[in-house]
């Protein structure tokens, strides 16, 4: 069957018809994944070792029987969606994926919008554990058929989203300005050295899930809103520049605008597959946690057999597989059953020190606490 598959990763890369807004999270939402990610880094060990056997066995044979566009809103990066494409394109190489790029505050803008007249199909990224609700208007509450086959806390929190990947919380460091700086980075006290004055970078956590991702991991650390916490990211803002795009986070660490960013691993990593020898990833020396995402199918989507398709192959343990040999292990995955490729870029969960997030408290929090980092983002202007 001859393999069609269009990827137009540059159509969109601002969704400029529609502005970007921060999105509250609903009180009503589940507290499902709210496992802790120490627990669920050992099962996820624990599965894969126990079901090597399964995962070893190779791709369904090409489907066949789903054909036509599907339209694709994705946070993810290009590698990501390569990746996507070409994994998803050896079983239905009859799909032709369109993707039309831009953070979660864009895609979901857009797709509100279009409600009366749904232009796209399905999403994949920027949809997190903590959102609860929030979302719940625009997307099918449908789940993929793997749900019960991701590790312990980390299926669906509300019954639309189908989680698929996890995004950890770290530090990308350019170890060449840091040494010329003559500090070393490993803590979030670090961070506070009058050295790194304008140095840090930083994404928006109103439109940023990125940046939610990374200000939850200090609340887990310091306490959901405590005076600690705000002491500590009050006294961190001295230092912060705030930005729009997540992806600056790790590019301009590499290309020398600031010393270190606060990130997410699978896309800082990328940056030593790509044979980066100055950017390094760590982790806070307190503890890391990571958020789950997931995909979620529009409602009334033109092509929702194919998404529907698609949300089951990235979350199936064959798919996930297929996609962490492709990438060499640069992202986390959620089905308990899939295999991490030997030549894994990022570290051993095991290695790792994990902190647990309250997942459910940040849920319920989410539009106080953001409204308290504006309030002291307007006050270091």
């Amino acid at each position: 069957m001859k393999k069609r598959i269009a990827t137009l990763l540059a159509l969109c890369m601002s969704l400029s018809l529609i502005a970007c807004g921060g999105q509250s999270a609903s009180t009503s939402g589940s507290s499902e994944a709210a496992g802790a990610a120490t627990s669920a880094a050992t099962e996820q060990a624990a599965a894969a070792e126990s079901t090597e056997q399964a995962a070893e066995e190779t791709p369904a044979e090409p489907a066949g029987d789903i054909s036509g566009p599907l339209v694709l809103y994705s946070s993810m990066t290009e590698f990501d969606l390569e990746a996507l494409i070409h994994c998803f394109g050896e079983v239905y190489p009859d799909v032709e994926i369109e993707v039309v790029s831009g953070s979660v505050g864009e895609y979901t803008s857009r797709i509100t919008a279009e409600a009366s007249n749904p232009q796209g199909d399905v999403t994949w990224g920027g949809l997190m554990d903590s959102d609860g609700d929030t979302y719940s208007e625009i997307f099918e509450h449908w789940v993929s058929d793997y749900n019960d086959e991701a590790m312990a806390g980390y299926s669906t929190p509300n019954g639309f989203y189908s989680m698929d990947h996890l995004s950890t919380v770290c530090f990308c460091v350019n170890t060449e300005l840091e040494a010329e700086l003559g500090i070393e980075i490993r803590s979030y006290e670090d961070l506070l050295q009058p050295e790194l004055k304008g140095k840090i970078v930083f994404s928006d956590p109103n439109s940023s899930s990125a940046a939610w991702n990374n200000l939850s991991n200090i609340f887990a650390i310091y306490g959901v809103g405590t005076d600690e916490a705000w002491d500590y990211i009050d006294k961190l803002l001295d230092n912060l520049v705030v930005v729009e795009k997540s992806s600056a986070c790790f590019n301009s660490v590499y290309d020398g605008e600031y010393v270190v960013g606060l990130t997410y691993e699978d896309g800082a990593i990328k940056l030593n597959q790509n044979g980066s020898t100055t950017t390094e990833v760590r982790y806070p020396e307190e503890g890391t946690s990571a958020s789950a995402f997931g995909m979620a199918v529009v409602k009334g989507a033109p092509h929702e057999e194919a998404a529907k398709a698609l949300v089951n192959f990235v979350c199936s343990a064959e798919g996930q597989s297929a996609l962490a040999e492709y990438m060499e292990g640069t992202l986390r995955l959620t089905n308990a059953n899939y295999k991490t490729p030997e030549n894994a870029w990022l570290q051993a969960s095991e290695e790792m020190k994990w902190v647990e997030r309250p997942v459910e408290e940040l849920t319920e929090r989410k539009e106080e606490l953001l409204a308290k980092w504006n309030e002291l983002v307007g006050q270091h202007q």
